[in-house]
């Protein structure tokens, strides 16, 4: 059976690869591996959520499916008043996404952990995702529906997603579960969502 980056404990050999990206004019050295979302590059998805957004003013942030970390990260570098929380189920990536915190200098104001080992009574101000698709529609909505409900009142959740894997659809479906979702930028195959907790 073959691995997926959304594995709880890829079987796959595991060797790490060193990359460095820019992002939101910052440079970030990062180590990512096998078995873990886009090894030894920063995936277009990603990019293009970067390129079309600008990093949070500040507060409580999770890093949803961090994979290595590239996300929190590069938002705990860049707002020195965010605490970023990231979860993912794969264990090799919340050890790379540590690992890396570790070697930026952010570990203070990063942590990665699978899911369970989050509060359920912690709320964020902000959700930062580029989201498992590939999971299936009803492993997706069910991630989404458990970690939008902790976003505090007027919080808000950035997600990037292919138009191909049913963003539109995505966007509208969030819309029918009560959180107001609209796109904030559309490039090369990409739609950038912002969704709304209202309450």
């Amino acid at each position: 059976m073959t691995d997926h980056y959304f594995s709880a404990d890829p079987s796959v050999p595991f060797t790490r690869e060193d990359f460095t990206c820019e992002v939101w004019g910052k440079e970030l050295a990062l180590t990512s591996g096998s078995g873990v979302y886009s090894r030894g590059h920063l995936d277009h998805g990603t990019a293009i959520l970067f390129r079309e957004t600008e990093p949070p003013a500040q507060g409580q942030v999770l890093d949803l499916g961090c994979g290595y970390g590239v996300i929190g990260l590069a938002i705990a570098r860049s707002v020195p008043l965010a605490n970023v929380t990231a979860v993912d189920v794969n264990e090799r990536a919340v050890l790379l996404a540590n690992e890396n915190a570790r070697a930026l200098g952010l570990e203070g104001r990063f942590v990665a952990c699978t899911p369970d080992a989050v509060p359920t009574t912690y709320r964020f101000d902000e959700i930062w995702s580029n989201p498992p698709i590939r999971i299936g529609k009803e492993a997706l909505h069910e991630l989404l529906l458990t970690w939008l409900p902790r976003l505090a009142p007027g919080g808000r959740a950035v997600m990037v997603v292919g138009k191909h894997l049913g963003a539109d659809s995505l966007q509208r479906w969030l819309g029918d579960q009560g959180f107001p979702t609209r796109r904030l930028a559309s490039a090369k195959g990409f739609r950038v969502l912002e969704t709304r907790r209202t309450e």
